[in-house]
């Protein structure tokens, strides 16, 4: 298998556990997009996971929510060295795949490579986790708007989202 047949997975779990409805996934008939207005060589990078990082202390614990978490999108430098962040994601298919490897799931060190070689212009100051609460109103009311006021405040002209 060249990928992980992520929807087929988690229609499979739902149905294990007992569910009598099937998963719904967020779904839009109408999808705004808005073309780039200039060059990706000349835009600044946003990106967005899902993967609940954080960064590992001195002491091994990490950094605590309540030092990074507004609302439901929190923030994490993005020159924090790769070694020193790790997911504390639960939900997510371990018989596929596994967290050590933080560049598996979130791509930090390509994209800086990227804006090093010039193929980004370059990246905000932090990238961002979202709560990845499984309901689409939850999502539409208080994520989305949440990250788009991080792409807002940090000078974004383009995101990338990752999913865990």
């Amino acid at each position: 298998m060249s990928h992980v047949k992520y929807m087929e997975r988690i229609a499979a779990y739902y149905r294990a556990q007992g569910y009598e409805k099937e998963y719904v996934w967020a779904h839009f008939d109408d999808v705004p997009f808005t073309p780039l207005k200039k060059p990706l060589s000349e835009s600044v990078l946003a990106l967005f996971s899902t993967s609940d990082v954080s960064i590992k202390r001195a002491d091994g614990d990490a950094l605590p929510d309540e030092e990074t978490r507004v609302g439901a999108v929190y923030s994490v430098p993005w020159n924090t060295p790769t070694d020193k962040l790790y997911s504390r994601q639960e939900s997510y298919d371990s018989h596929a795949t596994n967290l050590d490897d933080v560049d598996a799931f979130l791509p930090l060190t390509r994209l800086r490579e990227f804006a090093e070689a010039g193929r980004i212009g370059t990246t905000t100051a932090n990238f961002h986790n979202i709560n990845r609460g499984y309901s689409q109103r939850l999502m539409l009311e208080t994520a989305a708007p949440a990250a788009l006021a991080k792409c807002r405040d940090e000078g974004a002209d383009v995101a990338v989202f990752t999913p865990v």
